[in-house]
């Protein structure tokens, strides 16, 4: 009997060590490493040759996905939460399973968040640099205590940096469309809102939360900052670089009507020479790292690989 054959593209997985590579030995599969994300003229060749993929943010798209249906495919295992380059729809029509791993990377991901956060507001980031040119200009930053954040998408990510946000003295008021009341009543001094307005009138922060479908595809536009948002807030993002609609941010850092834009991700990944945030004043990019710490590679890892053992038991 032929081993089941599996492909592993996540970079964070592979380069990471910890308990989910042991996990990963235990397996009698036939496993080939590529470093992702695969884009789908790569993918296309290949994918039929796999029963399963731990993947990344590859690009599953129809195509890619009816040539894998024609071959091996059968489960795409998601590293992580974000399923947005994967067509959901031609898998299911295909009978492809799609998995991921929510609920293992919220701590790690809320941290970075805030760490964003004070890294802007106490000039951490310049302070460093001037250091290590001799330099001993000493910039004024910011206090975050009291401020209000606003997060929008109260997912397991978003509870989690409100109730971190809380224990620095923050004040926070949250939207999302389907509210936890058992949070809620757990955490009384957090504002929730039905309306997404208020926290764009209101806030000093937004931080966003929120996978990228047609619904949040650049719902940062050109109406919400320069009609909606009342206080020049700080924005950070740590979902999907699609959330924003980048030429009207970079207007709006310019005019001051944003003080900051703090992201962990683009629109375009890896970054490009042609990346058009590069370079503005105001802006901390970092290189989709807010889950990739140990504890949390770790956990998403083990749970990809049991996420894939689970649905191949289906077949076997």
């Amino acid at each position: 009997m032929n081993k089941i054959k599996i492909l592993i593209t996540t970079t964070s997985f592979q380069d990471t060590p910890g308990n989910h590579h042991s996990l990963l030995k235990k397996q009698d599969w036939d496993i080939d490493y590529l470093r992702g994300p695969i884009t789908s003229n790569i993918l296309l060749p290949i994918i039929g040759l796999y029963d399963g993929v731990i993947c990344g943010d590859d690009e599953y798209n129809s195509t890619v996905l009816n040539a894998g249906s024609l071959g091996k495919l059968k489960i795409l295992s998601k590293y992580g939460v974000g399923l947005d380059k994967i067509d959901l729809e031609t898998a299911n029509k295909l009978n492809i399973i799609v998995t991921n791993c929510p609920g293992v990377n919220q701590i790690s991901v809320a941290e970075h968040a805030l760490a964003l956060l004070l890294t802007f507001e106490k000039n951490i980031h310049l302070q460093y640099n001037s250091v290590q040119n001799l330099s001993w200009e000493r910039l004024i930053g910011n206090e975050i205590n009291n401020s209000l954040l606003g997060i929008i998408g109260m997912g397991s990510v978003g509870k989690e940096l409100a109730k971190k946000a809380i224990a620095f003295g923050m004040r926070v008021h949250a939207y999302d469309i389907n509210i936890d009341n058992d949070f809620k009543l757990k955490f009384p001094s957090i504002e929730f809102t039905s309306n997404i307005d208020d926290i764009y009138h209101k806030s000093n922060v937004i931080s966003l939360h929120l996978p990228h479908n047609k619904v949040t595809h650049h719902m940062i536009n050109n109406d919400v900052i320069f009609n909606k948002l009342k206080n020049h807030p700080i924005i950070i993002n740590t979902s999907r670089g699609n959330l924003i609609d980048v030429d009207p941010l970079i207007k709006g850092l310019n005019e001051n009507v944003i003080r900051g834009y703090l992201t962990d991700v683009l629109s375009d990944e890896p970054i490009k020479n042609s990346e058009k945030l590069v370079g503005i004043n105001n802006v901390i990019i970092t290189p989709h790292v807010g889950s990739r710490t140990f504890q949390s590679v770790e956990r998403q890892g083990s749970k990809a690989i049991n996420n894939m053992l689970n649905k191949l038991n289906q077949y076997i």
